[in-house]
């Protein structure tokens, strides 16, 4: 009997074990299991962005609003590309007037990667379009290498979706941003429609210097289109009065200045501004990138996801694009003349900088626009400030942007935190002899300001 009432529960308990499976096994075929951006890696960002920084050193005309502004609308792109995939994160299109993006398909399968590379495979051969042809054929070399790659990993339909989309949205972003009359191949003629000479009203405004072009660059880049920052938040803090007297504050900024290189430049000067100089085509990226370049070493060292790279990629872009147009709103308003003009006139005729351009010889270049506020510095502020709002204010690094360079002082610096990178990126054109401290000071300011609003947009669901 025993036996009998063993076999019987053994039975049972095998029946409804079966059952359970059957159901479990039956639950988690009718289940989809939605891919989230979150679930791949951020090779594919980092591997376009890299690009950039070296197509971007050899592009005459787009340091230093265009090669932001360009960031920007791709950082963007690939955001709302991908922002369906991305179930905590809202889209931001409906934010500004006549950005007309397409959509997911409803209950489709995409593979995001495809979608970042079809992105980026359509708008940097647009806002590049006269580079070298070694850069263009590794444009060519990339898009079809992860071509190839995505489609041998997914099917053909996923696959084909998944690049028809991120080229479509790419396609619309840069419509979109083609509707700007101030920004769109503004490279092409960056001194165009601005005479210097009939914005002078004496000392204390900006004239040219030698070497260097007889018109500043971009005077009207202070009006192209914001991401997020309104008219009245382009304009800086103004800067001290002017004065020649030698017991004014100004009078005191050009002395400091004076005395970074008199009679000589310590190493450390030297060392600190090489480091952040990126001033020189052909030499290194501009300053606004540098701070991409900075993104993806933090991106790399943390193993970041892929929708953590989107949102860092497009926070920095905005923000920088936003601080480069602020700060060239606030040179042409205040119209400052540089530390160079002012020493030579009113404290030593023999006195020079120390931007040197060892790709084509020149010695004490100054950059062609007004001094006021700092450009480097401006950008600087807001590519920390986004970069910290994404990975910790107390964020620790080496930089290694530079490492290896022999043509000058490309040795790593270390920081404790991201905005410490700010305040020396500021600081360094000052021994550089290229800008005023106050001009650094309120650029740093006004960027981290700047980049505060981009990250006030509404990113997240709350």
């Amino acid at each position: 009997m025993r036996s009998l009432n063993f076999t019987l529960k053994s039975f049972l308990f095998l029946a409804m074990l079966s059952i359970v499976v059957t159901s479990c096994r039956r639950d988690e075929e009718d289940i989809k299991v939605e891919t989230r951006v979150s679930d791949f890696d951020s090779q594919v960002p980092l591997d376009w962005n890299d690009l950039y920084l070296e197509i971007e050193r050899y592009a005459a005309g787009y340091r230093p609003g265009p090669a932001p502004r360009s960031l920007g609308l791709m950082g963007l792109a690939v955001y709302e590309a991908c922002v369906a995939g991305m179930p905590d994160h809202n889209s931001l299109k409906n934010r500004f007037n006549g950005m007309n993006l397409p959509v997911v398909e409803a209950g489709a399968e995409y593979h995001w990667p495809t979608v970042v590379h079809g992105v980026y495979s359509t708008m940097m051969p647009k806002f590049f379009p006269n580079t070298t042809a070694d850069l263009t054929n590794k444009m060519s070399a990339l898009t079809n290498r992860y071509n190839a790659e995505f489609a041998a990993e997914v099917s053909s339909e996923v696959f084909n979706r998944s690049l028809n989309h991120g080229k479509s949205v790419g396609d619309a972003m840069w419509e979109y941003g083609a509707k700007d009359p101030y920004a769109h191949d503004a490279y092409k003629n960056p001194f165009a429609g601005y005479d210097w000479q009939q914005h002078y009203d004496g000392p204390g405004d900006w004239v040219p210097t030698t070497p260097g072009p007889p018109q500043p660059m971009f005077a009207h880049w202070g009006k192209v289109q914001t991401f997020a920052i309104t008219e009245s938040m382009k304009l800086s803090r103004p800067p001290l009065p002017y004065s020649e007297s030698p017991t004014s504050a100004f009078y005191a900024q050009a002395l400091e200045v004076y005395a970074q290189n008199t009679p000589s430049l310590s190493y450390e000067g030297k060392w600190i501004g090489e480091f952040w100089s990126d001033d020189l085509l052909n030499l290194t990226f501009s300053p606004g990138p540098r701070w991409v370049a900075i993104g993806s070493q933090i991106i790399r060292h943390e193993n970041s996801n892929l929708a953590i790279a989107i949102e860092a990629y497009a926070k920095v872009g905005m923000a920088l694009s936003d601080a480069a147009v602020a700060c060239w709103h606030s040179k042409y308003y205040y119209n400052l003349e540089r530390p160079e003009s002012y020493i030579q006139r009113v404290i030593d005729p023999s006195w020079d900088c120390n931007l040197d351009n060892p790709t084509n010889g020149d010695k004490g270049f100054t950059p062609p626009f007004p001094a006021y506020p700092s450009g480097h510095s401006t950008m600087g502020g807001a590519g920390a400030e986004a970069l910290a709002n994404m990975f910790g204010y107390s964020y620790a690094m080496t930089d290694k942007c530079h490492e290896h360079r022999t043509d000058f002082v490309g040795v790593p610096r270390s920081f404790g935190s991201l905005y410490e990178m700010a305040q020396e990126n500021a600081w360094s054109r000052v021994p550089l002899g290229v800008h005023f401290e106050m001009d650094c000071t309120e650029g740093v300011r006004h960027g981290t300001v700047i980049a505060r609003e981009v990250c006030k947009l509404p990113w997240r669901k709350k």
